[in-house]
């Protein structure tokens, strides 16, 4: 069971444009963020060391979550929440934004 909601792209782009309360994160590898690209402003964590680097988030804001199709992201988002964290997961991952034709870095 999630503790966190997950959003769609729409709702997504949505927010990142209207709310300033929001921090996008990136949970894929740095090889995916190269050869993918990442969503403008987007910082870059991979799952791997987002257990360390916790304190390099803001507490106060909601953290949109994403990976490449959704997986990753699930999990970054339980690990956030149970650190008091609000996630918001990207249904889709990078592939449903990019299917949509939105804009990548």
């Amino acid at each position: 069971m999630a503790n966190f909601e997950s959003v769609s792209v729409k709702a997504a782009q949505h927010m990142i444009k209207k709310d300033k309360n929001v921090t996008v994160l990136d949970v894929r590898t740095a090889e995916e963020v190269r050869d993918d690209g990442k969503i403008a402003k987007a910082k870059h964590i991979p799952l791997n060391e987002l257990s360390q680097n916790l304190s390099s988030l803001n507490k106060s804001k909601k953290v949109l979550v994403y990976c490449r199709s959704g997986s990753r992201s699930v999990s970054a988002s339980r690990m956030l929440e149970k650190n008091g964290f609000t996630p918001l997961n990207l249904s889709g991952g990078i592939n449903a934004w990019k299917a949509e034709k939105l804009p990548v870095k």
